[in-house]
């Protein structure tokens, strides 16, 4: 796990968000770009399944004084459940991240061979090379053929193409056999990073499976929860505080540390909006761990 400088700016922070190397909008240099407009002095580029926009990235970083951290969002399942992992500070060189990488590419190849025959037998025709012809290099997924189908004239918006043809329990939802969540968990920290469970309160789920969600990653090892993920309602955040304190108990081993990020995808989002948020300044941040000299970590000592 490598160290961030101890002189690291920390005044505007978004450790979640998306170029067009998977499923945004802006290029990572646009990215960046917009990031420094909007105050933010560290991000991490989170990418879906994939790092191949990171060293862009940074490269502008540099250029601009912003520290841009490696970062990518697993997709993987608790039980029977989707559920995303973001990978912070990982190295993209790690043969573990990149074998990883090479399933849930394959995966996702499969899944939108899937949703294409699937929208053609519904008499979308052309919807899987409309889809690759939007994707470009990046991995092709739902939003692509959602922006496709706007393109050629089939639905309004994308908002619109997920709510009839793309959202949960239409047509284009395929399920896919992800890897499972402690496996994920131990594939970032493998490639020496810090696991942090994406945007919890998105899942649509009960108190109760929250809570069971949150210990069982804990218990897996994750390093932290996204404590806030775009703009979201002070008393959510307050509650989830509450459960992850319940999930870590009486444990003696590292707490559940705090991230955040705006998981933006595109612009004319305010409520997703680069560095939107920020975290209360009572808990421990996941930046801590790189940006302090030594850190005890559950079987294991960390050192500069």
């Amino acid at each position: 796990m490598s160290f961030l400088p101890e002189d690291l700016n920390t005044d505007l922070v978004d450790l979640h968000c998306h170029s067009t190397a998977s499923d945004g909008i802006l290029s990572p240099t646009e990215l960046v770009s917009r990031a420094k407009s909007q105050g933010v002095t560290l991000m991490a580029l989170t990418d879906h399944d994939t790092v191949d926009g990171v060293a862009e990235a940074q490269a502008v970083g540099d250029q601009l004084g912003i520290t841009v951290m490696t970062g990518i969002e697993f997709s993987s399942l608790w039980g029977r459940r989707s559920v995303h992992v973001v990978g912070l500070n990982v190295d993209p060189a790690a043969e573990c991240l990149r074998q990883a990488i090479d399933l849930r590419e394959r995966l996702r190849q499969e899944r939108a061979e899937r949703i294409a025959e699937r929208l053609e037998k519904r008499g979308f025709q052309g919807a899987l090379q409309g889809g690759r012809e939007i994707a470009g290099d990046s991995v092709l997924g739902r939003p692509h053929f959602a922006r496709w189908l706007v393109q050629a004239g089939h639905v309004e918006d994308t908002a619109r193409a997920f709510k009839r043809y793309l959202g949960a329990g239409k047509i284009g939802d395929v399920r896919v056999e992800w890897p499972q969540l402690q496996e994920t968990v131990e594939t970032i920290q493998s490639a020496g990073g810090a696991a942090v469970l994406a945007h919890p309160l998105k899942y649509s789920l009960t108190r109760t499976q929250l809570l069971r969600l949150l210990t069982e990653f804990y218990r897996s090892g994750g390093n932290a929860i996204e404590l806030l993920c775009g703009r979201q309602n002070p008393t959510q955040t307050r509650e989830l505080r509450t459960l992850m304190a319940l999930a870590v108990g009486d444990s003696c081993k590292a707490p559940l540390l705090s991230s955040l990020g705006s998981d933006f995808h595109q612009p004319e989002q305010p409520w997703r909006e680069l560095g939107c948020v920020r975290l209360p300044e009572d808990v421990e941040p996941v930046w801590n761990l790189w940006h302090t000299l030594h850190r005890d970590r559950p079987g294991e000592a960390v050192s500069a």
